[in-house]
């Protein structure tokens, strides 16, 4: 029975030893989005600690000083993690292994000699010797995979800061444009009364088409990088996206002139993007959804917005109703996800994005 008992712990330590491996190789070289089941537990855990954290917190800045850690904490302690998986998973390999561990009350003995060993080997510290032949090929596997790990996470930190910083320009330029919460009613008021017009935009479009891209490719492949937060604490790449998207929405469906084909593809790039980010983390959304399906604006706010632009001197089209209902073809395809994610990064107050909530995303994302 001892033997067949040692060989199951031997199968047991080389299954959890593919596992952490395969999970190693999806979290830190596999350029897609990857769902990694030990990733999402973790994550939850160390998230709902956090929020448990945060709601003492009075006041906003003193939520997001407390959020802006966990992003940070799960990079560092998420090696840690595969590391002692690893110890565990080679601890039994190690013990069937040894004959020690056949003698008559040795067993427990022997248990802690091989989680040494597994130690010992994994972290390349030597003090514990090894003499047979197969245990030395563990101990060699084990410091190599070990050596593989922290040799992936420290090329795996400048990435995600360098994604991070770059996503952050941008983010922070808005502010200029777009005010501090970012709106987009504010971005078109301001460019058209610095410009006089507002056809000078396809640079702009051109720009934030390309970081939507670049957000869709990081984010998805980076997942922790949806949990970063800006440097200042009014500021969130949700709330810009949200900003820009229905600034060229509006744009597009109610300011007179031609049709500009960079704003429109700016709204596609972003609600594409925003819906990868989505999928990852299971925010329910119509994929296809109609023109006239019901979103979070309602018509009074945007009868407002209409009234502000053309305050400020902005030539407005002729059909208000067919605005209406073009803006809402628009906003449909964006309106949930965009939602969803300020939810779920806790992301601060902004107009027509962080400031509300669906009815039913209660149980999609927890409170």
């Amino acid at each position: 029975m001892l033997v067949v008992f040692k060989i199951l712990c031997v199968a047991l330590g080389i299954l959890l030893i593919l596992f952490t491996v395969i999970s190693v190789i999806r979290t830190f070289v596999l350029p897609r989005s990857e769902n990694v089941w030990l990733n999402r537990i973790f994550w939850s855990y160390i998230y709902r600690l956090f929020l448990k954290r945060v709601r003492k917190a009075t006041t906003y800045e003193e939520r997001d000083r407390v959020l802006a850690f966990f992003a940070p904490v799960i990079v560092v302690v998420q090696p840690f993690v595969y590391l002692a998986l690893l110890v565990v998973a080679y601890t039994p390999i190690y013990w069937g292994l040894s004959i020690d561990s056949m003698e008559p009350g040795h067993v427990f003995g022997s248990l802690y000699e091989a989680f040494l060993l597994s130690g010992s080997s994994l972290l390349t510290l030597g003090y514990a010797p090894v003499n047979d032949l197969p245990n030395m090929i563990l101990s060699f596997s084990d410091a190599a995979i070990g050596m593989v790990i922290v040799a992936l996470f420290i090329a795996y930190v400048p990435t995600i800061y360098s994604a991070f910083s770059q996503r952050e320009k941008q983010v922070a330029m808005l502010e200029v444009r777009a005010g501090a919460p970012p709106f987009g009613v504010t971005m078109l008021q301001r460019i058209y009364r610095n410009q006089g017009s507002l056809q000078g935009l396809t640079n702009l479009w051109i720009r934030w088409e390309e970081w939507f891209v670049e957000v869709e490719e990081n984010h998805t492949s980076l997942t922790i990088l949806v949990f970063f937060r800006s440097p200042m604490a009014d500021r969130s790449w949700v709330t810009a996206s949200g900003a820009v998207l229905d600034a060229a929405a509006l744009f597009d469906s109610c300011v007179a002139g031609p049709r500009v084909l960079e704003c429109v593809l700016c709204i596609r790039a972003g609600f594409i993007a925003l819906r990868r980010i989505a999928d990852f983390f299971s925010i329910t959304y119509d994929p296809d959804p109609q023109p006239d399906d019901p979103i979070s604006i309602s018509r009074d706010e945007f009868d407002e917005v209409w009234d502000e632009l053309a305050e400020t001197g902005i030539r407005l089209v002729d059909d208000k109703e067919e605005a209406w209902r073009s803006f809402v073809g628009w906003r449909v395809n964006y309106d949930r996800v965009l939602i969803g994610l300020a939810r779920l990064t806790g992301a601060p107050y902004a107009p027509w994005s962080s400031d509300r909530s669906l009815p039913d995303m209660g149980d999609q994302l927890g409170s």
